[in-house]
């Protein structure tokens, strides 16, 4: 399938990885974006706002070209979490996670000749009990502060610690292939 030029505007690298796995051709542009959004809003809608707004930075200077963003957030008991701070918030958030189910929700909006097309996936992720140590030996040596929740299901703290997930595990990762390559193609 072929799609116009895709902007992809974000820096995630597995954001990026996954759109090549797809054998879909992009270039990365990006725009500094305040990621702020109103109270009241539920998870789903936040995920949603910020892709959008992410997406309208590039209105003005797009033409033909897809503009791609993604905004995804963790959310425990409707609670949202968002990207750690330092050690110490890492640590707070994965010991929040530890042995319990918390929702991964990937908000995307597709910029197409001043046209928004938004979406999401949810996905649910069952963590096991996670020890202290694990926790620490993992924000140590991870660093998973570009990540929401903390945790990045594919590198080692994913690995020995998610029993299972309802739903797309790409959506996890940072975007949902799934959902994102039908939308391309309604396009």
């Amino acid at each position: 399938m072929n799609f116009p030029p895709i902007i992809l505007a974000s820096k995630s690298p597995r954001r990026q990885e996954l759109l090549s796995l797809m054998g879909v051709e992009f270039r990365i542009v990006l725009k500094e974006v305040d990621e702020s959004f109103p109270p009241g809003l539920t998870p789903e809608e936040v995920a949603v706002y910020i892709a959008t707004k992410k997406a309208k930075a590039f209105d003005e200077t797009v033409g033909d070209e897809i503009v791609l963003t993604a905004d995804t957030i963790v959310c425990i008991d409707d609670m949202i979490l968002g990207k750690p701070e330092d050690t110490d918030h890492a640590v707070e958030m994965l010991k929040l996670l530890s042995g319990r189910m918390h929702r991964v929700i990937t908000g995307v909006c597709l910029l197409h000749k001043h046209t928004y097309h938004s979406f999401y996936d949810v996905s649910e992720v069952y963590f096991g009990k996670l020890t202290e140590e694990e926790i620490i030996s993992y924000v140590t040596k991870c660093q998973p502060f570009d990540k929401a929740g903390s945790y990045g299901i594919q590198e080692r703290i994913g690995l020995i610690g998610i029993e299972r997930i309802n739903g797309s595990y790409t959506n996890v990762v940072g975007l949902p292939t799934e959902k994102l390559y039908r939308e391309l193609v309604k396009l």
